[in-house]
C-alpha cells in the first residue's frame, strides 16, 4: 500500500467484495467470455450489493467510499472478470461521474441518484471516427431549438452503448464542445450491434447514433462550450479505476502463477525451484507493489481534492504496461495451460491488452506527462 492505511469501512468494502467475487463472478467468468454478455442476475447482485454507486457520496444514492474505495472495489472485481469491471467502470467511473463532476443539482437528482441506486445503467459518449486520440475533433453536433438541444452525429467504441439507459455525450456546439445527459429511449437514439472484440468480450461495445435526438435544455452538463473540461476531469477518474482493475489481474496472476510453481514437476522438481521463473515472479510482484503504491497515493489525492491530471496519466500508463509484461510472464509460467482456455491465464492475457489503448491511448499518456514535466521543470508534486 501507500504510506496510509484503508479506514475500516474501505477494508469491509474490501472483504464483502472480494467474498462476492469468489463466489459469484469467478464460476461464470469463463461463461461470460464466451457467451460475450454478463448475466442478468449478476448484474442485478452488483446492483443489490450497491457497487454501482459505491464512490458517490450517500445524498446522491452512493455508498460514500470515495476514489479509494471504488479502486479497492474495482481492483477485487477485476480479479475475477475484467470485462464486469469495464461494465462498472463505464457506468460508474466516467457516465455517472461525468454527472457527479459537471452537472447541476437537478441533473443529479434526476440522473445520477438511479445511476448510482443501480436503476439506471450509464455509459460515456466521447469517441469517434475522427475522435479518438484527437478527442477534441468531435463531429457530432448539438444545436438549440427553443428550450431543446437537438444532437446529430455517430459515437464509436460505447462502453455499455447497447445497453445503457443514460449516457453522457459531448458534441459541438456554436460555443465549443458541450455535454449532455440523453436517455437512450429517446427517438432518434439507436446503438448498432455489439462488436467483436479480442478481449472484455462481456464488456459489450457499440457504435452509437444519434438522429435529431431532442434532450431537454436542463440536461446540459456544466456551461455550453465547457464540456471538454468536465469530459477530461471524468477521464482522470477513470484512469484511476482502469489502473486498479489492471491491479487486480497482476495480484491473481501473482497468486495464481506462485502457485502452479510449486505444483508443476519438470526434471524431477517443481519448477518454483528454477532461478529462471522466480525470476519472472519477483518481477511480477515488484510491478504488482509499484502498481499499487501508485494507484491508492493517486486515489487518495483526488478524494482530497488534488489535481491529478498528470499523475492519473502516469496511473494508466505504468499499470496498463506493467500487466502487460504480467499476463505474458504469467503464460509463460504456466507453460501450454498458459495458452489453453482450460485456464483462465489466457482469457486474462486477452483481456489485458486493451488497457493500453482505451481510457486514452499510452502514446497520449506520455504526451500529457512530458508536457507536465516540461512545464514544471520535472518537479514531481
Amino acid at each position: 500500500m501507500a504510506a496510509f492505511e484503508l479506514t475500516e469501512e474501505q477494508t469491509m468494502l474490501r472483504t464483502m467484495v472480494r467474498d462476492f467475487v469468489n463466489a459469484e463472478i469467478k464460476p461464470v467468468a469463463r461463461k461470460i467470455d464466451e457467451d460475450e454478455k454478463i448475466p442478468a442476475d449478476l448484474i442485478q447482485k452488483i446492483k443489490d450489493l450497491g457497487l454501482l454507486g459505491a464512490s458517490f457520496p450517500a445524498e446522491y444514492g452512493g455508498g460514500g467510499f470515495g476514489e479509494v474505495g471504488y479502486c479497492v472495489m474495482q481492483e477485487e472485481i477485476a480479479r475475477g472478470c475484467m470485462s464486469t469491471a469495464t461494465f462498472i467502470g463505464a457506468h460508474q467511473s466516467i457516465g455517472a461521474n461525468a454527472i457527479y463532476l459537471g452537472g447541476s443539482e437537478f441533473l443529479k437528482k434526476k440522473y445520477l441518484v438511479p445511476l448510482a441506486e443501480g436503476k439506471y445503467i450509464g455509459g460515456f459518449a466521447l469517441t469517434e471516427t475522427l475522435a479518438g486520440s484527437d478527442s477534441f475533433n468531435l463531429r457530432t453536433r448539438a444545436h438549440k431549438e427553443g428550450n431543446e438541444w437537438v444532437i446529430n452525429g455517430e459515437k464509436l467504441w460505447i462502453t455499455n452503448g447497447g445497453t445503457a439507459d443514460v449516457l453522457s455525450v459531448f458534441a459541438r456546439t456554436d460555443r465549443g464542445i458541450s455535454g449532455f445527459v440523453v436517455e437512450t429511449k429517446l427517438p432518434g437514439f439507436s446503438a448498432g450491434p455489439a462488436e467483436k472484440k479480442m478481449g472484455i468480450r462481456g464488456s459489450t461495445t457499440n457504435q452509437i447514433t444519434f438522429d435529431n435526438v431532442r434532450v431537454p435544455a436542463e440536461n446540459l452538463i456544466g456551461e455550453d462550450g465547457r464540456g471538454f473540461l468536465v469530459a477530461m476531469k471524468t477521464l482522470d477518474a477513470g484512469r484511476l479505476g482502469l489502473g486498479a482493475a489492471c491491479l487486480g489481474t497482476a495480484k491473481e496472476l501473482l497468486e495464481m502463477s506462485a502457485k502452479y510453481a510449486k505444483e508443476r514437476k519438470q526434471f524431477d522438481v517443481p519448477i518454483s525451484h528454477f532461478e529462471a521463473v522466480q525470476f519472472m515472479l519477483a518481477d511480477m510482484a515488484t510491478m504488482a507493489y509499484a502498481m499499487e503504491s501508485i494507484i491508492y497515493r493517486t486515489a487518495a489525492d483526488y478524494d482530497a481534492g488534488k489535481s491529478i491530471s498528470r499523475q492519473a496519466a502516469q496511473v494508466k500508463l505504468y499499470c496498463s504496461e506493467s500487466l502487460g509484461k504480467i499476463t505474458d510472464m504469467a503464460v509463460q509460467i504456466h507453460g501450454g495451460m498458459g495458452y489453453s482456455r482450460e485456464l483462465p491465464v489466457e482469457r486474462f492475457y486477452r483481456d489485458a491488452r486493451i488497457n493500453r489503448i482505451f481510457e486514452g491511448t499510452n502514446e497520449i499518456q506520455r504526451l500529457v506527462i512530458a508536457r507536465d514535466v516540461l512545464k514544471r521543470n520535472g518537479v514531481l508534486l
